[in-house]
C-alpha cells in the first residue's frame, strides 16, 4: 500500500511545530491581525462582538457539562475558577437587569445556571474526583483587589454608584477569573482534553471582546478611551482588564494547542 497522502492542515501544523517559538509568536500575532481585519470587514454592528463572546462562553461551559455527566469526573477543572465566574456573572446579570435588560441578561442568566451546576457537581456528585491540592490559589487575592480597584475607577453614567461600582467590580474580576485554572493546570503539568475545550472556547470569547475595543479604538483614532463625560480612566481600565483577560487566555490557547 502506498503512503497516505497528508492533509494540507497537517502538513503546515508540522511546519508551524519544526519554527522557533519567536517565529510561532509572531505567526500567532499575524493571525490575530489578520482575524480583526476579517472581523471590521464583516461585523458592522459592534454589540454582535460581545453577544458572540457571550455565546461562546456557554458553549464552553455546555461542553463541561457534558464532560460531566459522560465522564462521571471533574479531575482537571479548577472549582475555584467556577466561583469567580458564577460571581462575575451574577455581579453582570444584577447590573445588565437594572441597566440594560437585553439578550445580553439572557445569555448572562444561561451561562450562570450552567456554572453553577458545574459547581454542584464539583462540590457534591464528583467531590472524589476534585484534586483540591492542585487548586490551591486563594481567592482574596483575586476578589479583593478587584473589588478596591472598582470603588475609584467605574463608569460614570447616570444609574446609582452601587450598580457602576458592582459594573467595574465585574469586569476586573472577569479578567482574572481564569487564572485558578491555569494555576492548576500548572500544577498538574497536563491539560485534559475537555478541560482544553472550555479554556480555548474562554479564549475565543475574549477574543472577540478584545476585538471590539481594538476596532473601535482604531475606528475613533483613540478617542473612543477618552469619551468627555463617560469616565477618563474607566474606559482605559476597562480596555486593560480586556486585553489583560486576552492574554492570560491566550497562554490557555498555547495549551490547547500543545495538546
Amino acid at each position: 500500500m502506498g503512503r497516505k497522502r497528508s492533509s494540507p492542515m497537517n502538513v503546515l501544523s508540522e511546519w508551524v511545530k519544526k519554527q522557533s517559538m519567536r517565529m510561532k509568536i509572531c505567526l500567532g500575532a499575524m493571525f490575530a491581525l489578520l482575524a480583526l481585519v476579517a472581523l471590521k470587514l464583516t461585523i458592522h454592528d459592534h454589540n454582535h462582538f460581545f453577544i458572540g463572546s457571550e455565546t461562546i462562553h456557554a458553549l464552553g461551559i455546555f461542553v463541561l457539562i457534558y464532560k460531566l455527566k459522560t465522564k462521571k469526573t471533574c479531575s482537571g477543572l479548577s472549582l475555584k475558577t467556577q466561583e469567580l465566574t458564577a460571581l462575575f456573572l451574577a455581579v453582570r446579570l444584577f447590573c445588565s437587569t437594572i441597566m440594560e435588560g437585553d439578550i445580553h441578561t439572557i445569555l448572562d442568566l444561561t451561562t450562570l445556571v450552567s456554572t453553577l451546576w458545574v459547581i454542584y457537581m464539583i462540590r457534591f456528585k464528583l467531590k472524589s474526583t476534585y484534586i483540591k491540592e492542585l487548586d490551591n490559589l486563594p481567592l482574596y487575592y483575586v476578589v479583593v483587589p478587584c473589588a478596591i480597584l472598582a470603588i475609584p475607577i467605574h463608569p460614570f453614567t447616570p444609574h446609582f454608584l452601587i450598580t457602576r461600582i458592582f459594573w467595574a467590580f465585574g469586569l476586573y474580576l472577569e479578567a482574572v477569573s481564569v487564572l485558578p485554572q491555569l494555576r492548576l493546570m500548572q500544577n498538574a503539568k497536563m491539560i485534559e482534553p475537555f478541560t482544553a475545550h472550555y479554556v480555548f472556547a474562554l479564549g475565543v470569547s475574549r477574543f472577540l471582546a478584545c476585538a471590539h475595543w481594538i476596532i473601535k479604538i482604531y475606528e475613533t483614532r483613540g478617542r473612543y478611551l477618552y469619551l468627555i463625560g463617560s469616565g477618563y480612566i474607566w474606559f482605559s481600565a476597562a480596555f486593560l482588564s480586556e486585553l489583560v483577560q486576552t492574554f492570560i487566555l491566550a497562554d490557555f490557547c498555547y495549551y490547547y494547542i500543545k495538546r
